[in-house]
């Protein structure tokens, strides 16, 4: 999705959210990812500008004191946390853990395989199809890429074939690279 994204060639607007509007974002972050509510006023504090910054591809940014926290899909409507916002609330989504051989193949941009799931350092737990994920490396601290479940946690077991991840948003892509949008 962001692999080939450059913020001076895709920038379509920038504007600074109404209080109402931005109570409205806060209480969908809050039905879309239930542990987020006691963070909420940490993570979008009522001091300072909120904006949403538009881009061409049909995606938007949501920005708060200048950070990019959360991104979405303008007609798909769910929201997605960037990176950088799991590096500071990892609790954010579920996780799941790819092995060593996985990673390279991963921040690349390549969607996550079902036999990536079944080596040892693999970790998959209970996720329904289209759950937000966040994408672990064993051994690593930090996520590696957020993304969509493409099959439920049983299919990918039995299955053990085809796209069990959709990889949307990884580590060195352009969100990744963009700097703060004015």
């Amino acid at each position: 999705m962001f692999k080939t994204f450059d913020e001076k060639e895709n920038v379509s607007n920038c504007i600074q959210l109404k209080t109402s509007v931005i109570k409205g974002i806060k209480n969908q972050l809050v039905e879309q990812f239930p542990g987020i509510e006691p963070w909420l006023n940490q993570i979008m504090p009522m001091k300072g500008p909120v904006k949403i910054v538009y881009f061409h591809k049909h995606i938007g940014i949501l920005k708060v004191n200048g950070e990019l926290l959360f991104f979405f899909r303008q007609r798909e409507g769910p929201f997605y946390p960037t990176l950088r916002s799991l590096q500071k609330y990892p609790f954010i989504l579920p996780h799941r853990q790819v092995d060593k051989g996985a990673m390279k193949f991963v921040l690349s941009g390549a969607n996550i395989m079902c036999p990536s799931f079944a080596s040892p350092g693999a970790e998959l737990y209970p996720a329904a199809v289209d759950t937000i994920i966040a994408i672990m490396a064993e051994g690593k601290q930090h996520a590696l890429c957020v993304g969509v479940m493409k099959m439920s946690t049983e299919d990918t077991e039995k299955v053990n074939k085809g796209t069990g991840i959709e990889n949307i948003h990884y580590l060195n892509d352009g969100l990744w690279h963009m700097e703060t949008y004015e």
